[in-house]
């Protein structure tokens, strides 16, 4: 066996070690941990396919952390809430998907991610020449206030990015309450944008209807 074998077994083997951990943590926490752990593999590597055989495990730690504020799950196409962005004075209406049906009537949010409130990543996204025309003028420290039947939710934008229109980190788990918002950039680019502009915000306050 030559030297170029024994690595690629020794890779092997501590790759299901650490599969092994990851799942017998999750077992004995019963936390979200694990999804942040598997994001940020996926972050490192791009191969989301390595985890597909853990999914239903995962949808479990997801079911935990979302029953608190959401003892019910929207279907695609409901009506989820709404988007205030102050600096622009805009409300806009959140829709649960990001098809065109979704879009072509407000704010999508990606049914992938959790609700606008809850611990991790909600993911919204929005045409850039509909709701988003003017998103390129939203920035750093600017708010974002999204009110749902859970109550309402201040969050805060800490970074600007543009990235490629096909970079997965923009979905990517956090290990905190963020708002993800995105829409096509070039703003004035013709046809198919070949990046996204987004917007990463933290959770900086919120009011839970009844509490």
């Amino acid at each position: 066996m030559d030297k170029r074998q024994k690595r690629r077994i020794k890779k092997l083997i501590l790759l299901s070690i650490s599969v092994c951990l990851i799942v017998t943590g999750l077992w004995f926490t019963g936390t979200n941990g694990f999804k942040f752990i598997k994001g940020y593999f996926l972050f490192k590597s791009g191969n989301i396919d390595l985890y597909e055989g853990l999914e239903e495990t995962l949808e479990v730690v997801k079911a935990n952390n979302e029953a608190s504020l959401y003892p019910e799950r929207p279907n695609k196409g409901d009506l989820i809430g709404n988007l205030y962005i102050p600096k622009l004075e805009a409300n806009l209406p959140i829709y649960h998907g990001t098809d065109e049906d979704e879009l072509e009537k407000g704010v999508g949010h990606f049914m992938g991610s959790v609700l606008p409130g809850e611990l991790d990543n909600s993911v919204l996204s929005g045409h850039r020449d509909t709701v988003f025309r003017r998103l390129g003028e939203v920035g750093e420290k600017d708010l974002l206030i999204v009110t749902t039947s859970a109550g309402e939710f201040t969050y805060r934008v800490k970074k600007v990015r543009i990235v490629d229109a096909d970079d997965r980190t923009v979905i990517v788990p956090r290990p905190r309450a963020t708002l993800t918002v995105s829409t096509c950039y070039p703003f004035d680019f013709i046809g198919s944008a070949p990046e996204r502009y987004i917007l990463e915000a933290q959770l900086v306050q919120q009011q839970i209807d009844g509490k």
